[in-house]
């Protein structure tokens, strides 16, 4: 099995864990706990500081992920200034962000406090929420590059989580108030910074060298060019991704009660990703390195593979959810009304931003990565309009929709650069088969009656699907990786 499989695999059970967890808090305890509004702004404190924080980053984390090869293989760790530089640059853009947010105070007042006055009276959360995912996002890809992305990957996942749910538990007891709830659910990431922090200093490759090396001072010029221009694309890709929320916040009718039902939606779309975000963080750095030695075999067998493997994931997952949306919106009840058309409609964008694989990472890690940059430009001209305009006149349904056509539009363009370009075209007709497959296999399980028991009917409907589903990827041989991975453990 490859390191890149083997390394996934792991990452993606890692994951899969915490998104049990995190789905027991959301669908579960939160809705139980916490009212709408309340559920709706821990959303917004989530999205507002993870926006802020990339912002701050000013770009040094791709300078990272791309130039780390170069540091490794030619300085000895002792003389490795990355760490220092990048650093300060996080904290330079942390002190501007934090000014300009403070002179816009009266600005984000005046557009939320008629529909969401909750966020107005807590938005000061966000700067604290903002240091820690800071932190620990720049750690991370120090992580990530020390090649132990299941690490990072376990402390992201599940160390929030399990706060969250022990600040649900609290708060039903009455332990906390409704401050002491917010304050502590800011300080999310600190405990998973902290870690990261202590494990990297203790590998003694991780320290702050203050004088410039020779890498550095020769490739400053192209570093600081790259940065820019990537920490262009990923900001507006992120802005695009979540301003949805702010829009909806700020434009719906319900205010923060119509975020609470969108979270509810994004998260259970967002378990598509699973498999996307564990390959993602183990591909990076070795695309990085087979663009630097110019393997282009090694890099279109990763994206061809890429596509097959994250296609079949996301197949079996978005039939799963197709098939039990009666069943996660009667579980939800009344309150969470529209949670099942926003799943559906943002679950099919979601599985072709799957089926496009690792075209992001590809283009990121190349000479092309201004591509990069121009592609989601144009990503975020057609979905902040987009979100606004549809959200204002259809709500929750309007941000569904303008997900699905912004996604599409977006790895359209990325999957036209890659095959215009390098001739990159992974698409075989197995993998039509497989798209086949799937709507077979749920057509025929939605053929089965319904059963009063939503746990009882969610579970037959999961079983026969999956079993329809991987008996027939096995037999075509749609992915021979998947299917000696399945003969390895059968022999066993």
């Amino acid at each position: 099995m490859s390191t890149i499989q083997k390394k996934s695999i792991q990452s993606t059970i890692i994951i899969m864990g915490a998104f049990a967890i995190g789905a027991f808090n959301l669908l579960v305890l939160a809705p139980r706990i916490l009212t709408t509004e309340q559920f709706g702004l821990t959303r917004v404190i989530g999205d507002a500081a993870l926006t802020l924080a990339t912002m701050c980053t000013l770009g040094c984390l791709p300078i990272i992920y791309k130039f780390f090869p170069f540091y490794k293989a030619y300085l000895p760790i002792e003389k490795n200034d990355l760490p220092f530089f990048t650093g300060m640059v996080c904290l330079t853009g942390l002190i501007v962000c934090c000014f300009i947010g403070w002179l816009c105070r009266d600005l984000i007042e005046k557009k939320f406090i008629e529909k969401s006055p909750l966020f107005v009276n807590y938005s000061y959360l966000v700067y604290p929420y903002c240091v820690c995912i800071l932190g620990f996002m720049w750690l991370e890809s120090f992580t990530i590059s020390f090649r132990r992305s299941n690490l990072s990957n376990a402390l992201r996942e599940f160390v929030p989580r399990i706060l969250f749910t022990l600040l649900l538990a609290l708060y039903a007891w009455k332990l906390i108030s409704d401050k002491g709830f917010y304050q502590l659910f800011s300080l999310s990431f600190l405990l998973p910074a902290l870690i990261l922090f202590i494990v990297l200093r203790g590998t003694g490759r991780f320290r702050f060298v203050t004088t410039m090396s020779p890498v550095t001072s020769r490739l400053k010029g192209k570093m600081i060019s790259f940065g820019l221009f990537i920490f262009g694309s990923q900001f507006l890709n992120l802005l695009s991704k979540t301003a949805d929320t702010f829009i909806i916040t700020g434009k719906s009718p319900g205010g923060l009660a119509d975020a609470a039902v969108f979270t509810i939606a994004t998260y259970v779309v967002t378990l598509m990703e699973v498999p996307q975000r564990s390959m993602n963080s183990v591909t990076t750095p070795v695309l990085a390195e087979a663009w630097k030695d110019k393997a282009m075999l090694r890099i279109r067998s990763i994206y061809v593979k890429s596509v097959t493997n994250l296609l079949l994931v996301g197949l079996t997952m978005f039939g799963l959810m197709w098939l039990n949306l009666h069943n996660i919106a009667g579980f939800l009840g009344k309150d969470f009304s529209g949670v099942d058309t926003a799943i559906l409609i943002m679950g099919i964008g979601k599985l072709i931003d799957l089926g496009t694989g690792a075209n992001s990472q590809i283009i990121g890690t190349s000479s092309y990565w201004k591509v990069d940059f121009t592609t989601n430009v144009i990503y975020t001209i057609i979905a902040l309009p987009l979100n606004f305009l549809l959200i204002t006149h259809f709500g929750i349904k309007g941000a569904a929709y303008a997900t699905l056509i912004s996604l599409s539009f977006y790895n359209l363009m990325r999957f036209g650069f890659l095959w215009w370009k390098f001739n990159m075209q992974p698409y075989t007709w197995k993998d039509l088969l497989a798209v086949v497959l799937a709507i077979a296999g749920i057509l025929l399980v939605k053929l089965v009656p319904h059963r009063a028991d939503f746990i009882v009917d969610a579970i037959i409907r999961s079983i026969l699907f999956i079993a329809f589903f991987a008996t027939a990827i096995y037999v075509s041989r749609i992915s021979e990786e998947a299917n000696k991975y399945v003969d390895r453990y059968l022999k066993r």
